[in-house]
């Protein structure tokens, strides 16, 4: 059974009435991206608001509404952010992100999105919504964010590979071209990326590639790139 919390240096983050509970791909997000310029920042499916807590960390300036579709899920990262230091920038919202009525351009939009497609589904609903990419179709989410985003505002994800190419082309379609991009190897002798994390604005120039490797050949011995990346939120590095 997953942990009831799990515990950053700076906040906690309680996760027992959420469908999807802390991972790797969230905390390799909040820490990648680049959060120095922004002020207004959505955080698209919040889930336990670990994003949203990440951001506010890195960023002392920033406002952040974190939208959630579920409504267990959005009152617990409610409470996580309500018992963080930045409880007063950060605004959890309970709603559909297709349908949510907007009234502010973001200057950075940031998700962690559902991705299955073709996997079997959750007999638990709540899951089935948090994992798989009907609930958030990237063509829908590409053009809802090409709006919301302001002229020199970022988007931000995680994704699998394959995934990442989909929502690349949906992207471009929308006006908006790769910033950042980097590939995450699970150890250091993969031959295969495991996950992108891509940055997309709507005025760029060129492609920042990266490469970021999380273990070396042993499992938990993490390199020193993870580790330098994570540091001001996992409690043992």
């Amino acid at each position: 059974m997953p942990n009831q919390y799990f515990k950053f240096k700076q906040f906690t983050v309680n996760q027992d009435r959420c469908a999807m509970k802390v991972g790797t791909d969230g905390v390799l997000l909040g820490s990648w991206v680049d959060v120095e310029k922004a002020q207004r920042v959505l955080d698209i499916g919040t889930g336990t608001g670990l994003l949203a807590l990440m951001v506010a960390q890195r960023n002392t300036q920033a406002s952040v509404d974190a939208l959630e579709i579920d409504a267990a899920a959005a009152e617990q990262a409610a409470e996580n952010a309500g018992a963080s230091e930045w409880r007063g920038r950060i605004t959890v919202i309970n709603a559909d992100f297709l349908s949510h009525a907007f009234d502010k351009k973001y200057d950075l939009i940031i998700c962690n999105p559902p991705y299955f497609t073709q996997s079997l589904k959750s007999p638990d609903k709540k899951r089935t919504a948090a994992r798989h990419s009907d609930s958030l179709p990237l063509d829908r989410l590409a053009k809802v964010v090409s709006g919301l985003l302001a002229d020199d505002g970022v988007f931000a994800v995680v994704l699998p590979m394959q995934e990442g190419e989909a929502l690349v082309n949906e992207c471009r379609g929308c006006g908006m071209g790769i910033k950042r991009k980097a590939h995450v190897y699970a150890k250091s002798d993969s031959q295969t990326p495991k996950r992108v994390l891509l940055e997309f604005s709507k005025n760029t120039a060129e492609t920042v590639e990266e490469r970021i490797v999380i273990e070396k050949c042993e499992r938990h011995d993490y390199t020193d790139q993870y580790k330098a990346l994570t540091k001001d939120f996992y409690l043992n590095f």
